[in-house]
């Protein structure tokens, strides 16, 4: 699951001697955040020297990490281009997300306005609202690619921001700032991968393994502190730095967004993202933080330091999606909690509960598309209702691969060695080459990592976990009949594409007319959304055997109500793992090195 400003320089003069479209010397942008008043940010970028390999002016078809359509086009209201003395040229809108110069040798100023994609209706492909932009009164949250366009052929160009705001809100951001006070990035990609968090902020800062976290966050009734969160993230940061014997970071910065809305984070190489519903301060929630967070803070490795030649450069003009996200996000998501188990900051119950979760969404979708698939159409409609298994069976088959690894090596190398390994080979400047990694990555540890790729990764044999964690003196079992009775609502359902699906029915429901795929669009007449949804969960908890309830589907653009009656069925605990009380030393001597690989 899962931000930034521009610029303008104040003297026409000093436009006039840059030329922009020039190797090495920045595209500058200004947006001025003193005007709030429409939700639309109004865009200045000053040129000179365009030719016309730069007469298309390029937004976002979407961007890395969130492996969905956004089309950022759709949320310009208004663009020109001006001459040097502000006459107007002509400009058409050739597609989407591109709208065409017609004369850009004489282009000086381009202006464009944009609207904020949290609160601007549109009919498919949502941006997630953390991948998303918004203006608020006391706070701006910007990620570049919402934002920011770039005359083709500059993608590489340097870039400066010079943002104007309210003089007493803070900025959190992992951008740095040149002598100008102007935010600077290598490149679009840089921007892009670079949110920017504005208003009133609260910050708290620490180090870990030599680098500097910052967290900054935005708190609507001011509920929750920066220094809260960074003292519940702490252990977790120090189980990280040893987890990858050191940071590859300088610094870090963790923006947290604390309002009305549920939606998860978006990774960045340098820093992440979370916009999450605010409620009163307890551990609990601090927790949850810490997990989003562990998961967010791995991507330091993958794909900032791991990743292929598609990541490199990004293509924001066309989708262009990589077999290897399994990688990015599945052992991410492994790694994630694999670091918080061995740094004694979840116990072993606790980590075998998370396999049986992911275990059981892996089992609710097609266990037919295999991770090497969804990687290739995660920007499809039919590889987004599978996406969500990237975080399940991708971390699944990235904890059996770490156990192979380590059998192959006597307990020596395992997933968190290779992937320290691939990272010093590679890097944030040196990509791999798409199509070889699996024989790179076979050809730095082990033959038998083919079968394992072939079977796992680009197949979808069953996943072996009884044979697998058996060497680690756990038993795994599908199914254990309980005896014990429960309410049962006789549904289940997933989120796909901003929408929640029914998937298992029971016969009563069929027989009011629901059918699987229906999108569930209220519960007793409560709308279902991801912002309402663990409200409505909490509903759900609370209902007895013989309560009836109603559910409004959508299905082809119709409405549907069905009234229920909640029953009961025995209590079938699935996807059980439990440590072995007769593991032989062996097993526990394996066990104890895969459990504490530090």
């Amino acid at each position: 699951m899962k931000i930034i400003r521009l610029l303008v320089l104040a003297s026409a003069t000093l436009f006039a001697q840059l030329t922009f479209a020039k190797p090495g010397l920045p595209l500058v942008y200004e947006i001025n955040l003193n005007d709030r008043a429409d939700d639309q940010f109004k865009v200045t970028l000053h040129v000179a020297g365009l030719t016309a390999d730069n007469a298309i002016y390029q937004f976002a078809s979407t961007a890395p990490g969130t492996y969905q359509i956004m089309d950022i086009g759709r949320y310009v209201k208004s663009f020109k281009a001006l001459d040097a003395k502000g006459r107007a040229l002509k400009t058409e809108q050739v597609s989407t997300n591109q709208w065409k110069l017609d004369q850009p040798k004489k282009v000086r100023t381009i202006q464009y306005s944009i609207a904020e994609t949290w609160d601007t209706p549109v009919n498919e492909h949502k941006p997630y609202n953390m991948c998303g932009t918004s203006i608020e009164k006391d706070h701006v949250l910007i990620n570049g690619q919402g934002v920011f366009g770039f005359p083709s052929g500059m993608q590489t160009a340097p870039i400066e921001v010079k943002i104007d705001y309210p003089t007493e809100w803070a900025v959190g951001t992992a951008l740095e700032k040149n002598n100008k006070g102007y935010f600077v990035a290598a490149n679009y990609d840089r921007i892009v991968d670079s949110p920017i968090l504005l208003g009133r902020l609260t910050k708290a800062t620490t180090t870990v393994a030599g680098a500097q976290i910052d967290v900054y966050t935005y708190s609507k009734t001011d509920k929750i502190k920066s220094d809260q969160l960074l003292e519940n993230m702490q252990s977790m940061l120090n189980a990280a730095g040893k987890f990858l014997k050191q940071l590859p970071v300088k610094r870090y910065t963790f923006l947290y967004h604390f309002e009305d809305q549920d939606w998860g984070a978006w990774e960045h190489s340098y820093s992440s993202e979370y916009v999450i519903r605010e409620e009163e301060f307890s551990k609990k929630l601090a927790d949850n933080m810490t997990s989003i967070a562990a998961h967010e803070f791995f991507h330091v490795v993958t794909p900032l330091n791991i990743h292929s030649e598609i990541i490199q450069q990004f293509n924001f003009v066309t989708p262009t999606p990589s077999e290897h996200l399994w990688l990015y996000e599945g052992v991410t998501e492994w790694a994630s909690d694999a670091m918080q188990l061995r740094g004694q900051l979840m116990d072993l119950p606790t980590y075998l509960d998370e396999l049986t979760q992911k275990i059981a969404y892996d089992k609710s979708v097609d266990t037919t598309y295999s991770l090497s698939k969804l990687g290739l159409t995660c920007y499809t409609d039919e590889g987004q209702r599978q996406y969500g298994n990237i975080y399940a069976r991708g971390a699944l088959v990235a904890g059996l691969l770490d156990i192979r690894l380590l059998e192959l090596s006597n307990g020596k190398r395992g997933l968190r060695e290779v992937v320290n390994e691939l990272a010093m080979t590679y890097g944030p400047d040196k990509a791999f080459p798409e199509k070889e990694f699996f024989a790179v990555f076979t050809q730095k540890t082990y033959p038998e990592i083919a079968d394992f790729f072939n079977r796992y990764v680009k197949a979808t044999e069953p996943l072996p976990f009884a044979d697998y964690y058996r060497k680690l003196g756990i038993t795994y079992t599908p199914s254990v009949n309980t005896g014990q009775k429960v309410p049962y609502m006789g549904m289940g359902a997933n989120f796909v594409d901003n929408k929640f699906l029914l998937t298992t029915l029971s016969d009563s429901l069929r027989k009011a007319g629901l059918q699987e795929k229906d999108e569930w669009i209220a519960y007793n007449g409560q709308p279902v959304t991801g912002e309402t949804f663990r409200a409505i969960q909490d509903e759900l908890k609370k209902q007895k055997v013989g309560d009836v309830y109603e559910l409004t589907v959508r299905r082809d653009g119709q409405e549907i109500k069905a009234k229920s009656t909640v029953s009961e069925k025995e209590l079938v605990q699935k996807y059980q793992f439990q440590p072995d009380p007769q593991a032989t030393p062996q097993q526990l001597q394996f066990r104890e090195v895969w459990q504490r690989n530090f």
